[in-house]
């Protein structure tokens, strides 16, 4: 069976994979053709199920999380799918939180490769042109969640939207978290070009959600929903939402509550399933899915009850999560300028007052600057690292350089994850926090020292 079983994972990691190259420079190599080509002969899966579909910059994973969760907890059986994996490549298509056993992944495996390998014999193009790792990932999930009749699937987007190989799906409610800037070089340099790619996956005549505030990203949204003739539902209009902050001293590590009210729906005040004030925001493009949802498939439709039980049992790796304390140990994915300015206001309002020690680790053509911008001023020492199973890292001594430019001083470094957290609890006082963040890539290798799993990271592919 383990034979079996890794022989798949290398059968889908000889595939071209993104993830662990980098995107193509050109958005042009990208085409949904060949993704539409494959379901097709698998019978096209996706067209019986019911899909929520998130695209967005960040909040994408934990919007879709939240809402997975409060489907499930309503007695909805729903599929989530969501990229990228930390540990095990299973994580990427989960059914009510449990993700597919290893058989099942070697059924699907199998079964995409006899669609896809006929395909590519028959035609040259598709010769030159293989299917790549992540659309072979994307059509498992959708043939996963179609063969256990699930009722309802949150469907995360990889990167961008228009172009991605999830926007196949016809899905019930389309929603765009957040625009901010990352993957600049295939969506564009302005957020009105990043937003308009993430819209790409508006449907025509189905109704939309925006998280944007951002006035040139919500105009471009508006424009797409404009031209799709979707009915748009924006925050700060249709539905908004006042977060309420733990009140200080904190004695430990603190959610933030929300109080949402959407056009349809007062949902009162709720605590957030996970650490942070953004994930105010999350929450509340959240609900407002869950009251779409309840208006345009009413077998759908989610209490406040199976809200609250859905948040209190979510948990999300990597996402703000306190894997130790004395000191306190802090695991985060955050990997750009956006996501580690929430990472820093977080740690600064959920946390007891204390010394900080940061773990720093990136990847090629993130923005390192902003990233080390939002993250420097909350923390009193600084060690550069970098993930080891992946040729995207930075070198600590790159990083090194940023910070020094950036503030006159030196920091420490490290060779890899191991050794930046054994010194990390040598510099780090009992009372005091370290947090490993700047990379999913570097989160999930410490995760793995943290945890002891025996897994291997050379099955992870995390998409960062």
């Amino acid at each position: 069976m383990l034979s079996d079983y890794q022989e798949r994972l290398d059968y889908l990691y000889s595939r071209l994979n993104y993830e662990w190259l980098g995107m193509p420079k050109v958005p042009g190599e990208l085409r949904l053709g060949r993704m539409r080509r494959v379901l097709r002969r698998l019978g096209d899966p996706h067209a019986r199920l019911r899909v929520i579909h998130i695209a967005g910059t960040k909040g994408k994973g934990s919007t879709a999380a939240m809402m997975a969760a409060a489907l499930t907890a309503s007695g909805v059986r729903t599929g989530l799918y969501c990229s990228p994996h930390l540990h095990r490549l299973e994580e990427r298509f989960t059914i009510d939180g449990r993700p597919a056993a290893p058989a099942e992944l070697i059924a699907l495996v199998d079964e995409v490769r006899e669609a896809i390998e006929p395909l590519e014999l028959d035609d040259p193009h598709l010769r030159e042109h293989r299917c790549t790792f992540f659309e072979m990932t994307t059509a498992m999930g959708l043939l996963h969640f179609a063969r256990c009749g699930v009722g309802a699937v949150v469907l995360e987007v990889g990167m961008g939207g228009r172009l991605d190989s999830t926007n196949v799906v016809h899905p019930l409610l389309s929603i765009i978290t957040s625009i901010s800037f990352d993957h600049t070089r295939q969506l564009g340099h302005t957020l009105a070009a990043i937003a308009t790619e993430k819209a790409g996956i508006f449907k025509r005549g189905r109704p939309a959600i925006s998280g944007v505030r951002d006035g040139e990203a919500q105009q471009a949204i508006r424009r797409m929903a404009a031209r799709r003739r979707c009915r748009l539902l924006e925050l700060g209009g249709a539905f908004d939402y006042q977060t309420l902050f733990p009140e200080p001293p904190l004695a430990r590590p603190t959610p933030c509550r929300v109080a949402v009210r959407t056009w349809r729906t007062d949902w009162g005040v709720l605590t957030l399933p996970l650490l942070g004030p953004h994930q105010a925001h999350n929450a509340a493009v959240a609900l407002a899915g869950l009251d779409v949802l309840a208006e345009v498939q009413p077998g759908l439709a989610v209490s406040r009850d199976a809200v609250a039980r859905g948040f209190a049992g979510l948990q999300w790796p990597a996402r703000v999560e306190v894997l130790g304390q004395r000191p306190w140990l802090v695991i985060d994915g955050a990997h750009n300028g956006a996501s580690a300015a929430a990472l820093a206001e977080t740690l600064q309002t959920g946390f007891p007052p204390a010394h900080r020690t940061l773990v720093f680790g990136t990847t090629r053509e993130k923005d390192l600057r902003g990233q080390l911008h939002a993250l420097l001023p909350i923390f009193d020492e600084v060690i550069a690292t970098r993930y080891v199973e992946n040729p995207r890292s930075v070198p600590p001594e790159t990083i090194e350089t940023a910070v020094f430019m950036l503030t006159g001083q030196g920091i420490r470094t490290a060779a890899d994850p191991a050794k930046a957290l054994a010194l990390a609890r040598r510099l780090t006082a009992p009372d005091g926090l370290i947090c490993v963040t700047g990379s999913l890539f570097l989160a999930a290798e410490a995760r793995a020292i943290v945890l002891g799993h025996a897994d291997s990271p050379l099955t992870s592919g995390v998409v960062t």
